[in-house]
């Protein structure tokens, strides 16, 4: 699971790379599900024959797919204006807001306690966004969308949990967006120009199917709620990549705010594993910390 948050932290930062050097988001968006997907089909088709292509329950799949593409289109233009610290933290309340969603979508329950950890998380949301300062840039709105699109992608994940296996979530998450972006192909290509521009474009769809794998093993040798709370190693992870190749350290609203979402977030897990146990749910193609 580290290895898996460690390589969807290089998807964000190859792509706020790859804008920095001046490609378009819609560009690197495409050249991140290109990727995967032709790696998806690669190691899927030759193991699960062609019925990894059919899934059973496809209005769901197709609905997943969209949330996961706004949510990385939305990331990925905010990569261009924001840091990468911000944008990652404000990921983090994906957990808090997908307990909030649960409540209309899933018919789930949720107490006074978890429901005051939630007002909690988004506090903490505010203290990073700082929406009544001077500091505060549109591009946040970009963030708060993407935060939108993850949740409701984990919230559809449970929904279709145990209908489809991972491998057909998979390929439908990465090629509906491959698909739906191709036709950037025609209009505005941008070729890379340096050395690490190319490491970047290509390491993404790479990064991607290592990032999904990885988190798959993870699942098989431990249950999820198990897992959870290592989302949050991406902290040390985004902090450390930040400062070292953008030289954006995370500001003290940021440092403050990452800590209120964790302790939210960890008082819901915390919670959760104490209610009676339930059918396990993974989440194919995406993390509690937002999918990449």
């Amino acid at each position: 699971m580290a290895g898996a948050f460690f390589s969807f932290t290089l998807i964000d930062t190859s792509a706020k790379w790859l804008a920095a050097a001046g490609l378009p988001a819609l560009q690197v968006a495409f050249v991140r599900y290109a990727g995967n997907f032709v790696a998806s089909l690669l190691i899927f088709l030759p193991r699960e024959g062609l019925s990894v292509l059919r899934p059973n329950a496809p209005g769901l799949q197709l609905g997943r797919a969209l949330m996961l593409l706004g949510s990385t289109m939305l990331n990925f233009t905010a990569l261009s204006y924001l840091p990468l610290t911000v944008t990652t933290a404000i990921f983090f309340a994906s957990p808090v807001l997908v307990c909030l969603l649960s409540i209309p979508l899933l018919g789930e329950t949720v107490g006074l306690r978890r429901f005051l950890a939630i007002l909690v998380g988004f506090s903490g949301v505010l203290i990073i966004t700082e929406p009544w300062g001077a500091d505060f840039h549109w591009a946040m709105f970009l963030s708060l969308g993407a935060l939108t699109c993850a949740s409701m992608y984990f919230v559809l994940s449970r929904m279709i949990a145990g209908r489809d296996d991972n491998p057909t979530g998979q390929i439908v998450t990465s090629g509906v967006p491959t698909l739906l972006l191709s036709p950037v192909l025609f209009f505005g290509w941008a070729w890379p120009q340096g050395v690490a521009d190319w490491l970047a474009f290509v390491a993404m769809g790479l990064f991607a199917t290592l990032g999904h794998s990885l988190l798959t093993v993870g699942y098989r040798y431990a249950p999820a709620s198990t897992l959870a709370p290592m989302v949050y190693i991406q902290i040390i992870y985004v902090s450390i990549i930040s400062w070292a190749v953008f030289r954006q350290p995370p500001d003290a609203n940021t440092i403050a705010g990452t800590a209120v979402i964790v302790g939210a977030g960890l008082y819901i897990w915390l919670r959760e594993r104490k209610r009676p146990p339930k059918k396990p749910v993974t989440t194919p193609g995406g993390t509690a910390g937002g999918p990449r």
